[in-house]
């Protein structure tokens, strides 16, 4: 039991410090989207905010009860679904207004922004397989963002090359479907932990 609250007090810990560390990126990268017009910029940094609450959200509800945290965990998938919905709103608005952004800074901010990623994934990659679907809620999510800050960098180089919104465009919406894909599985984790005290 010791060892548990032991347990339980590191992974509080370690959230909170994600959830800070992706609180200032949200801000800077947020506000670099908007000057350049970026879409995958965007979406990632509506995902830095929605990484922060979700952190926030764990570290509220770690002392919970299974069937507590369970429902907590449905509550995080649908969380997890607003990127996506973000991203598919400013995606609409680029259809109509297909300018590239600035390739430097597009892949500047997506290095930034790997870098913290990274480090996150890495602090809460020892943490994954305890508080359930909560906890592989925040671990899915900063992997997923690893592999999108990749893709930004990616379109970043190619839109240097071939001046185009799409590179830009085509990526925001491949992370879309990384947070539709993630909240997919949180939420079956979260229901069979809700199901199993009924066992």
């Amino acid at each position: 039991m010791h060892t548990e609250r032991s347990h339980d007090s590191s992974l509080r810990r370690a959230v909170l410090l994600v959830a800070l560390a992706n609180l200032l990126y949200f801000g800077l990268e947020f506000a670099v989207a908007r000057r350049i017009g970026s879409v995958s910029l965007f979406a990632d940094s509506i995902d830095f905010l929605e990484d922060a609450s979700v952190s926030f959200l764990i570290a509220i509800a770690l002392g919970w009860s299974l069937r507590r945290r369970a429902r907590m965990g449905m509550l995080l998938s649908g969380v997890l679904l607003v990127p996506t919905l973000a991203t598919l709103w400013s995606a609409w608005q680029k259809f109509s207004s297909p300018v590239p952004p600035e390739p430097w800074s597009l892949s500047a901010t997506g290095l930034g922004a790997l870098a913290v990623n990274f480090s996150c994934a890495f602090v809460l990659a020892r943490f994954k397989h305890h508080g359930g679907s909560l906890t592989r809620a925040a671990f899915l999510s900063a992997r997923n963002d690893v592999l999108a800050n990749l893709a930004i960098m990616a379109a970043g180089l190619v839109t240097l090359r071939w001046e185009s919104a799409w590179p830009d465009l085509l990526v925001g919406l491949g992370i879309a479907v990384l947070n539709a894909g993630a909240a997919k599985e949180v939420w079956t984790a979260a229901r069979q932990e809700h199901a199993a005290p009924l066992a």
